[in-house]
């Protein structure tokens, strides 16, 4: 029987420096993770990407921090190529990157909307693409969308329109993949509350979506926190392996579909 626990795997987390991103590092490290690659979009949050690796580190796992902004193709499979050079090929490959923008369509720029189209859609497919060229067999995929692709709200037509595409992106590598025993999914969390959260929203919004779920009394800040999403994580790219082309929306009560 194939081994699907996270004990003696080798993993790669896009975004893994800080935030949700740095916790499923600590997290995969608490579980036996023999090694991982911690990836980290620019020079301002290399002290996050490092102080993750030491974190790592001290919980007896191997960690590297890899520096990428991977809105290109050629970003993607530089990448992975310093990942299986640093740590050898992964068996997960994990990615939390985005970029939220909050506005209504009639102001948002061309240049906009193609920032958020390779934030969100171009790095996500290109990270799928290269991850299941360099897994091992019997590999997970995760990838972290949003809840509001359940959502029927104005305002962020350009943030859930180009994390929409990840819901296909993850049926057809399923697919394709599965032939291999690697699973392909994608979870879609609440707002949660980390800095990536607040820019974008008014005082108003920020008391509206502390009280929109259904479980919003029983979080510690009304949020989705992201201690809440990581064991869903740790189960999809382990012994949850049976799930997979599906995008999950792990929220709390926020939406549904």
């Amino acid at each position: 029987m194939t081994d699907h626990s996270i004990k003696g795997k080798t993993a790669i987390i896009a975004g893994g420096a800080k935030n949700l991103g740095g916790l499923i590092a600590r997290d995969l490290a608490a579980q036996g993770a023999k090694a991982i690659a911690i990836h980290y979009n620019s020079a301002a949050s290399k002290a996050d990407a490092d102080a993750t690796v030491a974190a790592v580190k001290a919980l007896g796992t191997e960690a590297v921090a890899l520096q990428a902004n991977l809105t290109t193709a050629g970003a993607n499979e530089t990448l992975f190529a310093e990942t299986v050079a640093a740590i050898g090929r992964p068996d997960i490959a994990i990615n939390t990157v985005g970029k939220v923008l909050k506005k209504p369509m009639a102001e948002i720029s061309e240049a906009e909307y193609d920032e958020m189209t390779a934030v969100n859609s171009k790095a996500a497919f290109f990270f799928i693409k290269e991850a299941g060229k360099h897994l091992n067999d019997n590999g997970k995929i995760c990838t972290i969308v949003t809840s509001l692709l359940g959502a029927y709200t104005p305002f962020y037509s350009s943030y859930a329109g180009t994390k929409a595409p990840v819901e296909h992106f993850t049926r057809a590598a399923s697919k394709e993949l599965g032939e291999r025993g690697i699973s392909v999914t994608a979870i879609g969390p609440g707002p949660m509350d980390t800095p990536f959260f607040y820019p974008a929203e008014g005082t108003e919004a920020v008391a509206y979506h502390k009280t929109a779920a259904a479980l919003s009394n029983f979080s510690k800040t009304g949020l989705t926190d992201i201690e809440d999403i990581v064991p869903f994580i740790r189960l999809l790219v382990s012994d949850g392996w049976w799930m997979t082309g599906q995008t999950i929306l792990v929220n709390g009560g926020y939406t549904t579909k």
